[in-house]
């Protein structure tokens, strides 16, 4: 036991010996080598400048520790400046993009404005087209909260930069009154629409659409005082003709009810007579071939026929004429036609 002690011992003084040992010799080593860097470091250079002239040469003396620190601190300048001067560079194309992107908001401010009073313009026509309609139906009409608002509503009060409120533009509290207007309308509309919905028999019982649809279609003679085409004389002309410049074109009952005619005469050529409701009889005429029979029902738009040139004719065209009782009426009167010759 004790001879193992002892080998312990001699053991950990050898190793303490080795590292003190190895401790200083590191110690040592590395003192040498900061020594020889200093003596390297402190080597003194003499620079000299000659001119290429007869002037006098410049010379000046220096170490190497300043030469290599004024080298590192040239780089460091000169990366700065490259570094700020591309950073620079990037400031002032950003600064350049958002001046584009600001003009093309301006521009764009600008087109809304415009657009903002054409919304106004249009406003005040609906609102008067309404007021007007409402009046004619019998219902309360909407209050103008926003008269001023709209009448207001051009391009000069839409440029004008005072404010109304805290933090609210004109034109945002133009369209807010808009707004405000537009919601107080939707029940009146809402009324309007239950009131043609309760009527929309009444409307299919009278001939209230165009015999026609083609859009080529024009009025080649008005109701009333016109000249015969073909006496040119004077006379009483009791429809309205219909011209597509061609045959064929489908014609339509104006009205839902039963066709109480189907035939031919030397004056109407080829034509249709339809009963409605209300003492309302409607006739088609000229056509070049029928396509319902007498006695069958018909609905409103359904094809009774085709546009033709029977009878005493200058062309193709429809003869449509409108009788309440014995009387002849003006078919303007029921259907909304544009007259045009």
């Amino acid at each position: 036991m004790a001879r193992t002690q002892r080998k312990v011992k001699k053991f950990e003084k050898r190793f303490a010996n080795n590292v003190t040992h190895k401790t200083g010799n590191f110690f040592k080593s590395f003192g040498a080598f900061l020594v020889r860097v200093f003596r390297v470091f402190d080597s003194r250079l003499t620079i000299m400048v000659v001119p290429h002239s007869h002037g006098k040469v410049i010379n000046f003396q220096t170490n190497v520790f300043a030469l290599v620190l004024g080298f590192l601190i040239s780089i460091g300048v000169i990366s700065s400046f490259i570094y700020f001067n591309r950073s620079s560079i990037a400031s002032k194309s950003e600064i350049s993009n958002l001046m584009n992107q600001n003009r093309e908001t301006l521009a764009s401010l600008d087109q809304l404005r415009d657009e903002n009073a054409n919304l106004f313009k249009a406003a005040r026509r609906f609102q008067t087209s309404l007021s007007q309609s409402l009046s004619l139906l019998g219902i309360q009409q909407v209050d103008s909260k926003s008269e001023t608002a709209l009448n207001n509503g051009d391009l000069s009060s839409l440029f004008n930069s005072k404010e109304i409120t805290t933090g609210t533009a004109r034109e945002i509290a133009d369209i807010k009154e808009l707004a405000s207007y537009l919601e107080s309308a939707v029940d009146p509309i809402e009324q309007i629409g239950k009131m043609l919905k309760t009527q929309q028999s009444l409307f299919t019982e009278i001939p209230s659409i165009c015999p026609i649809k083609n859009p080529n279609l024009h009025v080649s003679m008005a109701f009333g005082p016109n000249l015969h085409p073909l006496t040119n004389q004077w006379y009483i002309h009791k429809g309205i003709d219909f011209s597509t410049y061609r045959s064929g074109d489908p014609v339509m009952a104006t009205a839902s009810g039963q066709v109480v005619n189907v035939g031919y005469d030397s004056n109407y050529g080829n034509f249709v007579i339809i009963k409605h409701n209300h003492g309302i009889y409607t006739r088609y005429a000229h056509l070049s071939s029928a396509r319902v029979k007498k006695g069958e029902l018909v609905e409103q738009s359904k094809i009774i026929g085709y546009v033709g040139n029977t009878g005493i004719s200058t062309g193709p065209h429809l003869h449509y004429e409108v009788h309440i009782g014995s009387d002849v009426v003006d078919p303007a009167k029921y259907v909304n036609v544009k007259f045009t010759k």
